[in-house]
């Protein structure tokens, strides 16, 4: 298999891949002593010696030995979250190892007995506000592309990045390590329409963005903003109001209604012309062939299952017809492509 492929594929099986499954094994499962150290002096170069092999290389280090990662993808750690972390480590102690990567200077030298962080922040922070003097590490020899992609893949799969912070991290990948938005997906398990209209996310100006960071608006209120003319001012609008994100989108429709009609752009845009009842447009065509057969509903309930999603078919003259899938958002179109293309 070519190496670059494997590489990749490993990457996106998670922690488990450079960890080793044993070493995950051994420091997640019952009864692990995380008391049990190297003496202080010896624990750095212990580490440093580590084997770089899947499964080996499990020690601790002293907590002041590691540093944050500088291409950790988030940005923000809530408070609430660490401190209730903070008391499962002081009563279980830090049962999943951090995995680290030697600390480098800027000229590439590695710095004797430092090591930053790859996969972990969150629990290094938490043994910190517990006050633990070391911690269980893995560690492994990684270059930035790698060290970038694991710190994602590990807050993507246990605690959810923002849409921005996310959209920030994909946006790296393709920019600085040369991967395309096919690459990002393979490796993250995602869909190629859910990593671009994530990205798409970063055309919003930056009040918006920061709404979405601190989660005031979610990704699908701000996926509605795109392209509108004022974002800013309709984002606070949809804050201020409460609106859903069903709502939003009903919103962005009546903007570029309007638009198309001579709207200026500022401030809401007019209501629609009401349309007297009976007119052409008031409800939604009938089918052609009148009211649904027992056997389309019944096609429809079997492909609701088999998909998770709500669908609609539409019989048309003959034999032809239309089936329409509903997603709520686009974690429920990646559930339905992952069940429409499973062996």
């Amino acid at each position: 298999m070519n190496e670059q492929l494997r590489r990749r594929r490993g990457l996106g099986r998670g922690l488990a891949a450079l960890l080793g499954d044993d070493a995950v094994v051994a420091a997640t499962g019952p009864g692990v002593d995380v008391t049990t150290a190297a003496p202080d002096g010896a624990a750095a170069e212990q580490a440093q010696a580590a084997p770089q092999r899947p499964g080996a290389g499990l020690t601790m280090l002293p907590i002041t030995a590691l540093r944050s990662g500088r291409l950790q993808p988030r940005r923000n750690f809530d408070e609430a979250s660490l401190h209730e972390l903070a008391q499962s480590v002081k009563l279980h102690g830090l049962v999943q190892p951090i995995l680290v990567r030697p600390l480098r200077e800027r000229g590439g030298d590695p710095l004797p007995g430092q090591f930053e962080i790859v996969a972990g922040e969150r629990r290094w922070r938490a043994a910190q506000k517990a006050q633990l003097h070391e911690v269980p590490v893995v560690v492994r020899t990684l270059d930035d592309g790698e060290t970038l992609q694991l710190g994602l893949i590990e807050n993507v799969q246990r605690t959810d990045l923002t849409a921005i912070e996310e959209a920030v991290a994909y946006k790296r990948l393709i920019s600085e390590f040369g991967h395309t938005q096919e690459d990002v997906a393979e490796t993250l398990g995602k869909s190629r329409p859910h990593i671009a209209n994530i990205l798409r996310l970063l055309e919003l100006p930056a009040p918006v963005q920061q709404m979405v960071e601190t989660r005031r608006l979610s990704a699908g209120h701000a996926r509605a903003l795109i392209g509108l003319p004022d974002p800013v001012f309709l984002a606070g609008h949809l804050v201020e109001r409460g609106m859903s994100v069903r709502q939003a989108e009903q919103l962005a429709a009546q903007c570029k209604a309007a638009l198309a009609q001579g709207w200026d752009g500022k401030g809401l845009p007019p209501a629609p012309a009401a349309t007297p009842t009976g007119k052409a447009g008031t409800a939604k065509s009938a089918s052609p062939g009148g009211a649904k057969s027992a056997d389309a509903k019944a096609l429809e309930r079997r492909i609701e299952t088999a998909l998770g999603i709500k669908v609609e078919l539409r019989q048309g003259k003959g034999e032809a017809s239309e089936l329409i899938l509903h997603f709520r958002d686009f974690d429920q179109l990646d559930e339905a492509v992952r069940r429409l293309t499973r062996p």
